[in-house]
């Protein structure tokens, strides 16, 4: 009875130093959680991330015992913070420019600036953001990024480590800079303004697992009116050509890397042979069609740097089942 009585007050000392321990993490969360929420509030989403790795340490239960309830509640409320600071987010905070409009791109809350004036990205960057195969800790780049969009969807859809947007013209550019920064991306993405021919000269040599691009399609004058508009940039090879774009990504893919290419079927025969010229061996390729009875219009493509002959052809994308009405797995690649 002695012996029972001598233990029953060390065990009332560790429960209670348990429930101190367990409070103490609730008060170290509240202290995490109002700085969280402050540095929101003002705008400085590096102390956000950096007090949410701090959150996370905690919660990995290092010096303090976990509480599986409270961490579902910050998680939730973490959740939380972020579609509030997307949905509060006012255009005079974001500096949308003339003209300039916010699009929602319907992954992860994230949006996109686009100048409708000058450019604005079609169903093309989509499909090829659902087209590319990314691996975990991959290194990409996106070659003519235009306003982002390829980056920013593939930071969503992907794991990542690092992604690059290539843009020479600097009004797109400054847009996709400003959309990553909106989106909380700058330490995930960056934007350089510079010449596709050039690439070569602003990266190392095989630095890249991936090179994505969603060149100009058309050649010669066909449509052109203003060759120095934007949209005329974009639409057509006035700044580089299909052999440029191929000849630098072979140049940036590391030996088995993965280049993806969204272009039009009538260019398909000089898209094959310049890519076999440059030993990016095409790998896979799906036709997108309009509809199920036209042809398609569209072709996306993979190719290995110094892979071995062997070419998939994956079954036909049809985007619309009738007028206005997307097929589902347009859904799909769209995240609605």
């Amino acid at each position: 009875r002695q012996k029972n009585s001598k233990e029953s007050p060390k065990k009332g000392v560790r429960v209670t130093l348990k429930e101190d321990m367990s409070e103490l993490k609730r008060e170290h969360r509240r202290d995490i959680l109002s700085k969280i929420k402050k540095a929101d509030r003002t705008g400085h989403q590096g102390e956000v991330r950096r007090m949410g790795k701090r959150l996370r340490r905690t919660d990995q239960g290092t010096d303090i015992t976990t509480d599986t309830d409270m961490t579902e509640e910050i998680s939730t409320e973490i959740t939380d913070l972020r579609i509030d600071r997307k949905e509060s987010q006012s255009v005079k905070e974001i500096e949308l420019k003339e003209k300039e409009r916010l699009d929602e791109l319907q992954r992860n809350g994230y949006r996109i600036i686009q100048n409708p004036e000058k450019f604005c990205f079609g169903m093309d960057a989509v499909l090829l953001s659902g087209f590319v195969r990314a691996k975990k800790g991959d290194v990409l780049l996106d070659m003519g990024t235009g306003t982002g969009i390829i980056p920013i969807l593939l930071e969503a859809k992907s794991e990542c480590a690092h992604l690059t947007g290539l843009e020479i013209q600097k009004e797109s550019a400054d847009m996709a800079r400003r959309s990553v920064a909106l989106n909380g991306l700058s330490e995930k993405i960056d934007i350089v303004t510079g010449d596709i021919k050039e690439a070569g000269s602003y990266f190392a040599s095989a630095s890249f697992d991936i090179v994505t691009c969603n060149p100009p399609y058309m050649i010669g004058q066909h449509g052109l009116t203003n060759p120095e508009e934007p949209k005329a940039i974009a639409r057509h090879e006035i700044l580089c050509t299909l052999e440029d774009v191929i000849s630098q990504a072979a140049k940036l893919l590391k030996p088995g890397g993965h280049f993806f290419l969204v272009h039009r079927p009538f260019r398909l025969a000089e898209i094959m042979t310049t890519m076999s010229k440059y030993k990016l061996e095409p790998k896979r390729m799906q036709l997108v069609y309009p509809y199920i009875d036209k042809e398609p219009n569209m072709v996306l493509l993979e190719a290995t740097r110094g892979g071995k002959p062997r070419m998939t052809v994956e079954k036909p994308l049809i985007v619309y089942q009738s007028p206005g009405v997307y097929m589902p797995e347009i859904y799909d690649i769209y995240g609605y």
